[in-house]
């Protein structure tokens, strides 16, 4: 059934959600908080938006034009209507494409900054799919592979132009590798911890197409202390999260 929340941390901002379908994740909203936005930087595109969780959150840091791309109808349609609902359509444009057929004459080299939280999952004999088909296509790599994602960020990106992105650590190496396969040096990098003691199961990755060599690794974001209560940081970003698990 479709609802409208209030995104995590964010009562100003309202998104259309339906349980059936993947809803938005706490990955994304990390994602939309670490990603550098310069003033210089005047588009932006986020790849794979789902309802639109990153637009709406990077609306609230700057004036820029957003672009959100979105492969499945259905999750397109929430979307646009909570760009609709939060009047941001001046700003907002909600797309319903395939990422790899928006690169074209028209978009190639035309952005300064893309973010995309992707598929975590590789499609092989062990992966678990769920029989929901939004889900499957939202965890598993069944439309896009990693490498294809980052291969469309290069195209999309201007030079010196910015790609963030939210991923499983256990794949970090292979996507270094693809960042410099496609021409996008990795700057910063900031590991997800649920507890200080636990190894960490996600990143935040930032690189610069062309840019040069020189990589900050940032503190670590602890989501929980050892006590079990939420950590400040977290409680900044998203006040008080009682349902939202990651990927």
């Amino acid at each position: 059934m479709e609802v409208l929340n209030d995104i995590l941390g964010y009562p100003n901002r309202k998104i259309y959600q339906n349980n059936e379908f993947f809803s938005f994740s706490l990955d994304s909203i990390m994602l939309a908080n670490f990603v550098t936005i310069r003033m210089r930087d005047k588009k932006i595109i986020d790849l794979g938006t789902g309802n639109g969780v990153i637009p709406l959150i990077l609306s609230l840091r700057t004036n820029k034009k957003i672009i959100g791309v979105e492969i499945q109808p259905e999750l397109f349609n929430l979307a646009f209507n909570s760009v609709l609902y939060n009047h941001l359509e001046n700003q907002i444009s909600i797309i319903c494409s395939d990422m790899k057929d928006y690169v074209t004459r028209d978009t190639i080299e035309q952005y300064d900054v893309v973010t995309c939280n992707p598929p975590y999952f590789k499609v092989n004999d062990k992966n678990y799919f769920n029989e929901n088909r939004w889900k499957t296509i939202a965890r598993h790599e069944v439309k896009i592979s990693l490498e294809e994602v980052v291969m469309v960020a290069s195209k999309l990106l201007k030079n010196n132009g910015t790609f963030a992105i939210v991923h499983r650590t256990e794949r970090l190496f292979e996507i270094f590798e693809m960042f410099r396969k496609y021409h996008i040096e990795p700057k910063r990098v900031r590991f997800v911890h649920e507890f200080v003691s636990k190894p960490s199961t996600l990143v935040l990755i930032e690189g610069v197409k062309f840019g040069n060599l020189g990589l900050k690794v940032e503190p670590p974001f602890i989501m929980k202390k050892e006590n079990g209560r939420y950590s400040s940081e977290y409680e900044q970003i998203l006040v008080e999260v009682k349902s939202c698990e990651t990927e």
